[in-house]
């Protein structure tokens, strides 16, 4: 690919880039939490099916964030923001890679 070619198809690529307030990282589960005593649900051995978003940092520490049911949609959202940045970014990191190339 000449180098005219890579440029517009990285300056494409920028254009679709998500907007960076509207990402996430992290995994979005779905728990179940029982408590004790006091709900006859959790009594039952039935529990609270509850979102929680999961964000793993370096030396093995992990975050954890209770999402509520009308939040799920908007991180949702924000976690594929999340993977079509890192997938657009890695394609443009391969273009800048053929630049450093000399054109034949």
């Amino acid at each position: 690919m000449k180098h005219s070619e890579v440029i517009k198809t990285r300056r494409k690529l920028v254009r679709q880039l998500p907007d960076a307030t509207q990402i996430l990282r992290g995994s979005l589960l779905q728990r179940t939490i029982r408590h004790k005593r006091g709900f006859p649900k959790c009594e039952r051995g039935d529990g609270h099916r509850v979102w929680v978003l999961t964000v793993s940092y370096a030396q093995g520490r992990t975050r954890q964030f209770s999402i509520r049911p009308e939040q799920k949609p908007e991180v949702e959202q924000w976690l594929r923001n999340y993977q079509g940045l890192r997938a657009k970014l890695e394609a443009i990191c391969e273009l800048n890679h053929e630049l450093l190339r000399p054109e034949p």
